[in-house]
């Protein structure tokens, strides 16, 4: 069960790297600015956002194994519909589609988490976005042997297409079934309320921080760190293998000291590791930057979730919604924000901004009392 679960982090962890992987790619094919990119990067989340009422409530009624064995499938025909795109408004319309399908895979795999997590009564949520966060790696990776390859953006996606086809044909089985359960009728569009809300708010920080790592890591290394082309994956790179390394031994950590404190470290981590690689834009400071951004981010969104899918008065898949509906502003406003400020001076003072999310990270957990 718990290794079925780990390979649906890991292919989803695939699929969206693959399309990170090859952001410069399209950037250079369609002839778009940091600008004009930042603004569509911003169909992706608002997407996911879109998506979260709906997707807390099917997940909530259908149940999250059910769930995935549609969502799953759906999300990786839209990557292969990214490669389609022949300007700007196409790829921003295909990217809301695959933030909206990647949004049920979100819900409905946390979810699962969370169940999971139950039935073995002890925290392994980390370690399930570990395996998601291997699956980053290795579909950046992938990016990289395509593009050495001379693979086209298309080609690529339709094979990670298949693969995430035949993937769910095999593991559907070994997900976790979990009676449903009658969902209470609420507003379509709930606040969340309490820590909930508090919650939301670190992952915020968390995620708009994670977004400008996907989606602005690679034009980073290729612009400011000024790489050979075939490397400008190695940022990227070197951020995920750092956030899995983390994640697989998040859990360990937390039992030792205490979410509340591995969280505040956390934050002081990234901005640490953000600032270097702002101020000294080499390879390996640079690299070494992004393995600690990695490294602050990898605990904060597994434990996040897992607090909010505990909650006793809301059903997890609901919680889970509201949660991811405020962290996902952070996904929604940081990787336009690394754009707009970019194009009005520097990515350096783009990613200057980003890096003091891990501070704001610090000082929310202090206020959160809800935290062991």
């Amino acid at each position: 069960m718990r290794w079925g679960v780990s390979f649906f982090y890991l292919m989803q962890g695939v699929c969206f790297a693959t399309w990170a992987s090859r952001i410069p790619d399209l950037k250079s094919l369609l002839l778009l600015s940091d600008a004009a990119l930042g603004s569509i990067l911003l169909a992706l989340p608002l997407g996911q956002l879109c998506a979260m009422p709906l997707s807390g409530r099917l997940t909530t009624r259908l149940g999250s194994r059910q769930m995935l064995t549609f969502a799953v499938p759906l999300y990786a025909l839209c990557l292969a519909n990214l490669a389609l795109a022949t300007n700007g408004w196409q790829l921003g319309l295909f990217l809301f589609l695959f933030g909206v399908s990647g949004n049920l895979c979100n819900i409905s795999l946390n979810t699962q988490g969370v169940s999971a997590e139950r039935v073995y009564g002890k925290p392994i949520m980390t370690s399930f976005h570990g395996a998601w966060s291997v699956g980053g790696f290795t579909g950046a990776l992938t990016g990289l042997w395509a593009m050495h390859a001379g693979w086209n953006p298309l080609q690529h996606f339709v094979a990670i297409t298949l693969l995430m086809f035949l993937h769910v044909l095999i593991n559907h089985r070994f997900l976790v079934s979990v009676p449903r359960k009658p969902v209470e009728k609420r507003p379509l569009f709930t606040r969340p309320q309490g820590v909930l809300i508090q919650l939301g708010i670190i992952g915020f920080c968390s995620m708009a921080t994670e977004g400008a790592m996907f989606d602005w890591s690679g034009v980073y290394f290729k612009d400011i760190v000024q790489v050979p082309a075939a490397w400008v994956v190695l940022g990227y790179a070197s951020f995920m293998i750092m956030m899995a390394t983390g994640r697989f031994l998040g859990d360990r950590v937390i039992r030792l000291y205490g979410r509340k404190r591995v969280l505040q470290v956390s934050g002081v981590v990234i901005s640490s590791g953000m600032f270097l690689s702002v101020i000294f834009p080499s390879v390996e400071l640079a690299t070494a930057g992004f393995m600690l951004v990695g490294l602050g981010v990898s605990g904060i969104v597994p434990m996040v979730y897992s607090l909010a899918g505990s909650n006793a008065k809301v059903p997890p898949g609901i919680a889970l919604a509201m949660v991811s509906g405020v962290s996902y502003f952070g996904f929604l406003m940081g990787p336009p924000l690394i754009g707009y400020i970019s194009a009005l001076s520097s990515l350096r003072y783009s990613y200057a901004v980003i890096g003091c999310f891990g501070i704001l990270i610090s000082l929310m957990v202090s206020r959160l009392k809800a935290v062991g």
